[in-house]
């Protein structure tokens, strides 16, 4: 194997709880810990969870709009921690996000013409008419209109909205994408549209994913691999069709039982989960998953699993009991 594009080495994010009139810290929520992953240039990173569990955090904390709390985080080759001007630089230019809101995302006082000649600028990237014409460019890369440049986003649909986001994050042609929930604030019938252009876009422009969502049915659609997330941890990791064939952590197999079947003599012997997940402030000693795991010992309550290579599959599991349960 070549080396990864991205390397994440016990990474976590824990964001401070204060309280008091001097406002001190009595405590963290543990966002994200201790997660260690490898993505391969132009391969789609699925990762999945309950909301909640911390991808989003994940995926921002790549593309350093957090800095994480311990770990470390290497791309491209080069480490996060130890970057100079010039190189963060460019880890920005090769690293980008496309966000859950596309409205939100997108300046509303800003025509499109300068939302996507934003990146150009800031980087010194050609003159004034050199932008415009990639723009226009970047317009019909992801099948809109070039003269839609000279509108504003609220006179487009969400839809269209979302594809001016991914013109923005592929302005610069980066390296990683990080898709957080770009789908999920759209109609069903657009989010195929969105997905397929994200897929063709992959094939012409060789960008890598690391795509978040909740939605199962869009993750097997589009990952090549995935990372399923509890409560901050990655429990377990496996290419698609060995996940969604034979899921090795309890909690994978409840998540993928919670897919809709519309055949009623299917619907038997689904696997469901009590209680409720508990706080990322007050987490569970040992296996966090204990609390809910009809398959939980002693041991799950006093260690924590290590994310470990399971014999003769593709998955690893952080399971005490993988591969006996």
């Amino acid at each position: 194997m070549n080396q990864p594009l991205l390397t994440l080495d016990k990474v976590s994010k824990h964001f401070p709880i204060t309280g008091g009139v001097m406002r001190r810290r009595i405590g963290e929520v543990q966002a994200v810990t201790d997660v260690s992953l490898q993505l391969a240039a132009g391969e789609t990173l699925g990762i999945v969870g309950e909301s909640g569990c911390g991808k989003s955090t994940l995926g921002r904390t790549i593309c350093r709009l957090y800095e994480p709390s311990s770990g470390s985080i290497t791309f491209d080759g080069m480490l996060f921690s130890s970057l100079n001007k010039e190189q963060t630089t460019s880890i920005h230019r090769n690293l980008q996000m496309i966000f859950q809101d596309p409205y939100a995302s997108l300046n509303p006082r800003m025509p499109v013409l300068e939302i996507l000649g934003e990146p150009f600028a800031l980087h010194n990237i050609g003159t004034a008419k050199d932008r415009k014409d990639q723009v226009a460019e970047l317009l019909k890369l992801v099948g809109m209109r070039p003269e839609s440049m000279f509108r504003f986003p609220h006179e487009f649909s969400g839809g269209q909205r979302q594809r001016i986001g991914i013109a923005r994050a592929i302005a610069l042609k980066p390296k990683l994408v990080v898709c957080d929930e770009a789908v999920s604030a759209l109609d069903v019938s657009i989010q195929s549209q969105v997905l397929n252009l994200l897929v063709e876009l992959q094939k012409q422009l060789n960008l890598t994913y690391v795509f978040i969502s909740h939605d199962l049915a869009v993750i097997r659609y589009i990952a090549d691999r995935i990372a399923v997330m509890y409560l901050g941890n990655v429990v377990e990791i496996a290419d698609r069709d060995s996940l969604y064939r034979n899921p090795m952590h309890p909690y994978s197999r409840a998540l993928l039982s919670s897919l809709p079947v519309p055949d009623p003599r299917r619907r038997h012997g689904r696997e469901t989960l009590e209680g409720d997940v508990p706080s990322p402030a007050n987490p569970p000693s040992g296996c966090r998953f204990h609390t809910r795991c009809k398959f939980a010992k002693d041991i799950c309550k006093s260690k924590t699993p290590a994310l470990a290579p399971m014999s003769g599959t593709n998955q690893m599991v952080a399971c005490h009991f993988a591969g006996t349960i």
